[in-house]
């Protein structure tokens, strides 16, 4: 049985931050190295300026192992202001996961909700090949995986209040 195709951890806040701007940031996929603990860098490929379906951008991470990887990541959501979705396919091309922001005009003016979530694909991964080998390997990194979608979205909602914050 496959318990790891599936697994997803989400987070949700209320941040304050007008949508639309909000939309700016979780797009500014070459920003994630200033907010993010294990994406040290992203840019844009095959000429893409912006999100568009089917658009592909590079990843750069950094585990606290200090394993590197570069990733190629695929837009599958661009619906500006709601949603921004990527899946990082495997070598051979199978989705190894998805991640996903939803956002939504919060009750108090000038504010989103904002709701973060990584889902584990069937494709072959780091966390899965560490996960079948001990589990709780995979629910260790799930756990980091949480925090570090909190950490990045305090960054950049914190980054966006600066004095000289690009908009």
């Amino acid at each position: 049985m496959d318990l790891i195709t599936g697994a997803e951890v989400t987070v949700s806040r209320t941040v304050a931050v007008p949508i639309d701007r909000m939309w700016e940031l979780v797009t500014a996929i070459e920003r994630y190295g200033e907010w993010s603990p294990e994406t040290v860098g992203g840019h844009w490929l095959d000429d893409a300026r912006e999100p568009a379906v089917w658009a592909r951008f590079a990843g750069h991470n950094r585990f606290p192992s200090g394993f590197e990887s570069r990733v190629t990541c695929v837009v599958i959501a661009a619906e500006r202001p709601a949603a921004f979705a990527w899946v990082v396919p495997d070598e051979a091309g199978v989705v190894g996961s998805t991640w996903r922001y939803e956002l939504r005009a919060g009750h108090q003016p000038g504010t989103t909700v904002v709701r973060h979530s990584f889902t584990h694909g069937p494709g072959v991964t780091g966390a899965r090949v560490e996960g079948e080998t001990d589990p709780r390997t995979f629910e260790e990194r799930l756990i980091t995986i949480l925090r570090n979608m909190t950490t990045t979205i305090n960054a950049m909602t914190t980054s966006d209040n600066r004095i000289g914050a690009v908009r």
